[in-house]
């Protein structure tokens, strides 16, 4: 017996010992600099979850974050990655609203200067299959794919053939614009007539200025059923939008968005939105910092990750709606 109170003893002391050799070591991403585009206004709507999975990411790897926001604003991002290859980080995580040409000399400025890129949100595949090897990921949604599922949603909720759609979105956009092309094309495979709008500037920037351009577009259009986006701000406004400036009962128009504010959490649990795609935008913040420490230390290529595959309506939002309040989903 008292050997084996003597090796318990022994095994204890050494577990002891290593405890603060072990709370040592360096974090994996102790010592680096990662600057991350975060997308529109820090604290926004569609914006805080991203910022705080970056956030969390940095904490947890060491790694000292630099973050950036645009207000959406595509030539601000341009500048934004000017200004962080200047200071020649570890890692910049970029947007991709710009689109390739606007970003393919500077990706590769950065790879040549030894920074590693990633994306987020807004794919860039052309430049990500030139520099995959390099450590350029994407993670966000897959968007003719999440938009399409959407517009599927807005059919199930009550869409007929023959029914009238606005589907209000950046089309204009290569890449971003995929988002609302998969949700409309969605609904005119089922046979509602779709009408392309394209969100200004002004509204993607501030969405509380669309609320005036959708009052009037609905009051032309008296016939329409259905109003469709792809942009979490837009998405935000449709409560008010129906119920205090166009007097509408819930379900009277089908409206579906994405991400999920707590502006969009009333319009699902009141009815005035029937559907949202979640892309989980904290992955999206969490994944590209996890992207730069992993290809830094040990040359992991570019990974994707799908981070939205599903909708949520008014029938499963309840479950969500205290991840929501806290700024994680």
């Amino acid at each position: 017996m008292k050997k084996f109170w003597g090796i318990l003893f022994a095994a204890l002391l050494v577990v002891m010992l290593a405890v603060p050799v072990f709370a040592a070591d360096p974090l994996l991403g102790e010592g680096m600099t990662v600057y991350c585009q975060m997308g529109g206004a820090e604290g926004a709507v569609a914006v805080i979850q991203r910022t705080l999975g970056a956030r969390d990411a940095a904490k947890a790897l060491g790694v000292k974050l630099i973050e950036q926001y645009s207000q959406w604003q595509p030539e601000k991002m341009v500048q934004q990655f000017k200004e962080a290859i200047a200071a020649q980080p570890d890692g910049i995580v970029i947007m991709g609203h710009p689109g390739s040409a606007a970003m393919v000399d500077l990706v590769k400025e950065a790879v040549e200067k030894g920074i590693i890129v990633t994306v987020n949100n807004t794919p860039l595949p052309d430049i990500q299959l030139s520099y995959l090897e390099k450590g350029f990921g994407y993670a966000g949604v897959d968007l003719y794919a999440g938009g399409y599922l959407t517009g599927q949603a807005m059919v199930k909720a009550g869409l007929k053939k023959g029914d009238k759609a606005m589907v209000y979105g950046l089309f204009s956009q290569k890449f971003r614009g995929q988002s609302e092309e998969g949700m409309a094309k969605a609904m005119e495979d089922a046979g509602v007539i779709v009408d392309r709008q394209e969100i200004s500037p002004e509204a993607d920037a501030d969405a509380s200025t669309a609320i005036p351009i959708l009052t009037g577009y609905v009051q032309a259009h008296p016939d329409i059923k259905a109003i469709g986006t792809q942009h979490g701000a837009i998405t935000g406004i449709l409560v008010n939008l129906l119920r205090d400036n166009l007097k509408k009962k819930p379900g009277e128009i089908i409206t579906a968005g994405i991400d999920l504010s707590p502006a969009t959490i009333e319009g699902l649990k009141t009815g005035y939105i029937s559907c949202v795609l979640d892309q989980q935008l904290y992955l999206q913040g969490f994944i590209p910092v996890i992207q730069v420490v992993l290809t830094k230390k040990f040359k992991i290529t570019g990974f994707n990750v799908n981070t939205g595959a599903g909708v949520v309506t008014p029938e499963t939002i309840g479950v969500l709606e205290d991840l929501i309040k806290a700024g994680i989903r």
